[in-house]
């Protein structure tokens, strides 16, 4: 019994499964890039609220090099809206040394700023 098929007209070649021809389909390999916290985050948003979106980048081979830029701009979005919000206030090396306490709470005020425009604006768009 032949198992296996190939439409002429398309290319395509099929494997008899049980009463059923299913074709030989894999997806396209793709460079494995890092994907930080960032690219994860984005990647379980786009999974869930932007499903065509995230099939289409699937089985084009394109998701793991799409996260991984996203994950890059984000951190690299996230480090300048500190630095920049760091030089806006006026917090400073010396500020750290006399009042480290006060030093503390302002960076966590300024990171978590930074993270809510960051997701805003990138992960969560």
């Amino acid at each position: 019994m032949n198992q296996h098929y190939i439409d002429e007209k398309t290319g395509i070649s099929y494997t008899l499964q049980g009463d059923y021809y299913l074709p030989n389909i894999t997806l396209p390999v793709e460079e494995n890039k890092p994907i930080g916290i960032l690219g994860q985050r984005h990647l379980r948003y786009i999974r869930q609220h932007r499903k065509v979106f995230y099939t289409n980048l699937l089985t084009s081979g394109k998701l793991n090099s799409y996260l991984a830029d996203v994950d890059e701009q984000a951190e690299d979005m996230f480090f300048r809206l500190v630095e920049q919000m760091v030089k806006r206030e006026g917090i400073t090396e010396k500020l750290k040394a006399e009042q480290p306490m006060e030093w503390v709470g302002k960076m966590n005020a300024l990171r978590e700023a930074a993270a809510e425009i960051v997701n805003a604006e990138v992960i969560f768009a």
